[in-house]
C-alpha cells in the first residue's frame, strides 16, 4: 500500500507542478471539486428540460426571478461571513442547499407533478451553483497562494470538469430507468462528500506555513476568524476598487455570450422533440461533449501553459474563441450542429482555461475581497448579466432579428470583452507577487483590491 501510495504520488508530480508538501491538499482539493460539481451536473439537465417545458417564452421570467433572489441572497450571505468563522462558511453554506434539495424531492415525489416546482427549481439551482462554487474559489483563494494557484488550479478545475463529466453521464443511463426526480437524491450524496473533502483539505494545510502573500503567515486562530465588517462591504468593494469593477465587468460579458448561447440551444433542443426524458438526455449529451474537451485540456495541457505565459492569456482565451465563435454563426448560420461545435469549444476554454485564470485574479487580495466581493460578483453580478442579456435577446427575437443578426453583432462585444482582459490581465500580474524559489523569501507581497 505505501508502495503503490508512493507511485501515485510520483505520477502526479509527473503531471502537475506540485511539491511534496501540496500533494494531500491538491487531491483534497481536486476531489472536493468532482463531488461538487458531480452533483451539481446531474441537476443541471433537470432544470434546463424543466424550463423548456414551461415554454421559453418564461425563460427571460426565470432569470428575472432568479436575480431578484440573488439580490437577497448576496447581503444575506455577506452578514454570514461578516459574523461566523471562515471554517463553518463552508458547511453552513452546503447544509442548507441540502436541505433544499431533500425538500424538493419529497415536494415533488408526493406531488407527483415535477411541473409545479419547475420556476422554483430553475431558480434554486441557479442560486445553488453560482454560491457553491463561489464558496469552493473563496475558500481555495484563502488557502492557496498566487504561485501555488497558477501551478495548481488548472489541475484541481480538471477535478471539477471530471465530476460535471460523471453527472451528466448518470443522466443518460439513469433519466428513463429511475426517473429524472431521483436523480436529486444521487446529487444530495455527492455534496455530502464533497463537504467531507473541504474538511481534509483545510486540515492538510500545513499551519506553520504561509502564503506567498502572507509571508508572517497568519495563526490558525487568525485564519479561522470571522472577517467581520458591513454585510454591503462586498458590494462597496466592487463599486470603490477600479480593479474589482474590471473584474465584475469581465463577468457581464462572459454572462451576456453564455445566456445567448443558452437561450439558442433551447430553441433547437425544444423543436427537436416533445420527450422530457429525450429533452433531458441531450442536454446531457452537449455537457458531455464540453466537458470531455474541458477535462483533456485541463488534464495534460493547462498547467504547463499557466507556467510559461502566466494567467493573462487564459482570460485573453475566452473573448477570441467566442469571437470566432460568433462571426461562424453570422456568416454560415445559426444551426444544432454549429451550436453544439461552439458551445463545446467555449466551455471548454471557459473552464478549462479561463475560469482557473479568473479565480486567480483574486489570490493576491484581502480577505474581504475573496469572501465578500467575490460572491457579490459571482452571484449578483452574474446574475444580473444574465437576466438583462435574457431580455435583450427576446425584445430582439420578438422584434424579428434572426440569430445570425445577433451572432453579429456579438462579435463586437467579444472584442470589448478582450479589451478588458488584457488589462485585467495586466492589473493582476504587478499585483502578484514574484514567483518563490523554494527557501526563498518574497520580495515584496501586495494585499488588498487596489
Amino acid at each position: 500500500m505505501v508502495g503503490a501510495g508512493t507511485t501515485a504520488n510520483a505520477l502526479l508530480r509527473r503531471l502537475v507542478n506540485v511539491r511534496a508538501d501540496e500533494v494531500r491538499m491538491l487531491v483534497y482539493a481536486f476531489a472536493y471539486f468532482f463531488f461538487l460539481l458531480g452533483g451539481y451536473a446531474m441537476l443541471r439537465p433537470v432544470r434546463d428540460q424543466m424550463a423548456i417545458a414551461r415554454g421559453l417564452e418564461n425563460l427571460k421570467f426565470l432569470f428575472l426571478y432568479t436575480f431578484i433572489v440573488m439580490l437577497i441572497a448576496a447581503p444575506l450571505y455577506g452578514a454570514l461571513v461578516a459574523r461566523a468563522a471562515k471554517a463553518r462558511i463552508v458547511p453552513l453554506v452546503y447544509r442548507f442547499f441540502i436541505l433544499n434539495l431533500l425538500a424538493f424531492w419529497v415536494f415533488i415525489a408526493i406531488s407527483g407533478r415535477p411541473a409545479l416546482a419547475g420556476t422554483a427549481f430553475f431558480v434554486w439551482l441557479s442560486v445553488f451553483n453560482l454560491f457553491v462554487v463561489s464558496v469552493f474559489w473563496s475558500l481555495l483563494n484563502d488557502l492557496f497562494s498566487s504561485d501555488q494557484g497558477k501551478r495548481l488550479f488548472a489541475f484541481i478545475a480538471a477535478g471539477g470538469s471530471l465530476g460535471a463529466l460523471v453527472g451528466p453521464i448518470a443522466v443518460v443511463l439513469l433519466a428513463k430507468a429511475v426517473g429524472p426526480v431521483n436523480l436529486l437524491l444521487l446529487a444530495v450524496v455527492f455534496l455530502e462528500v464533497s463537504l467531507l473533502c473541504m474538511r481534509g483539505l483545510v486540515r492538510a494545510r500545513p499551519d506553520h506555513k504561509p502564503v506567498a502573500e502572507h509571508p508572517q503567515g497568519p495563526s490558525p486562530a487568525e485564519r479561522d476568524a470571522p472577517i467581520g465588517g458591513s454585510f454591503l462591504g462586498g458590494l462597496k468593494l466592487v463599486f470603490t476598487s477600479p480593479y474589482l469593477a474590471g473584474v465584475a465587468l469581465f463577468f457581464l460579458f462572459m454572462t451576456g455570450v453564455a445566456t445567448f448561447l443558452y437561450y439558442t440551444q433551447a430553441h433547437f433542443i425544444r423543436a427537436a422533440t416533445v420527450d422530457p426524458a429525450e429533452r433531458t438526455q441531450i442536454f446531457a449529451l452537449f455537457d458531455i461533449v464540453a466537458q470531455t474537451l474541458t477535462f483533456s485540456i485541463q488534464l495534460f495541457l493547462a498547467g504547463h501553459l499557466f507556467r510559461r505565459f502566466g494567467i493573462g492569456w487564459g482570460l485573453t482565451a475566452l473573448p477570441l474563441v467566442v469571437g470566432i465563435g460568433f462571426a461562424l454563426m453570422a456568416f454560415g448560420g445559426a444551426s444544432l450542429i454549429l451550436l453544439a461545435g461552439f458551445q463545446a469549444a467555449r466551455r471548454a476554454t471557459q473552464y478549462a482555461l479561463t475560469r482557473p485564470a479568473r479565480e486567480n485574479l483574486f489570490t493576491p487580495l484581502d480577505m474581504e475581497s475573496k469572501y465578500k466581493a467575490k460572491n457579490v460578483i459571482d452571484t449578483a453580478v452574474y446574475r444580473g448579466g444574465d437576466v438583462g442579456s435574457i431580455w435583450i435577446f427576446s425584445w430582439l427575437r420578438a422584434a424579428g432579428i434572426d440569430f445570425a443578426t445577433m451572432a453579429g453583432w456579438m462579435v463586437v462585444v467579444a472584442g470589448l470583452w478582450l479589451g478588458t482582459a488584457v488589462l485585467l490581465g495586466r492589473r493582476h500580474a504587478k499585483l502578484a507577487p514574484p514567483k518563490l524559489i523554494d527557501g526563498d523569501a518574497p520580495i515584496h507581497a501586495t494585499t488588498g483590491a487596489q
